[in-house]
């Protein structure tokens, strides 16, 4: 028999999290002094994960669609210059802005402010957390 996962909606941040922010921002000013454009990729990832994992809690396959997505458009905009660094950027932010609609709208929506977009969310998580566990 297995225990239900706990109920813990809501922004939430983690020692894990710490572990990666940090060395993240790190790279990211280290990568600064040689290219510019790659340093803004890797603040742009790591905003992305906190945006992800701590403030909507993302469903994982919106994560990798978006992972999908930005690997793309950052290798296309390294290696071949089409496009640039700022319409990856740019299409990038279209797909978070879509793809955080899509997970807001979902009956799993648990993160910031649930309360007021998925008030349902109790019910909901009653009914499906053993398949978590």
């Amino acid at each position: 028999m297995t225990t239900p996962a706990a109920f813990l909606p809501g922004f939430r941040i983690s020692v894990r999290d710490v572990i990666v922010l940090i060395p993240g921002a790190a790279a990211a000013w280290w990568v600064a002094r040689i290219d510019l454009s790659l340093s803004l990729a890797v603040l742009f990832t790591v905003g992305h994960f906190f945006l992800f994992c701590n403030v909507v809690r993302m469903a994982r396959k919106l994560e990798l669609i978006w992972t999908a997505i930005f690997l793309v458009l950052a290798v296309c905009a390294q290696l071949l210059q089409v496009p640039s660094w700022n319409q990856a950027f740019a299409i990038c932010l279209v797909a978070t802005c879509v793809l955080v609609a899509t997970h807001l709208r979902s009956p799993s929506y648990h993160g910031l402010g649930w309360q007021r977009i998925n008030p349902g969310l109790p019910e909901w998580w009653a009914e499906n957390s053993a398949q978590f566990h």
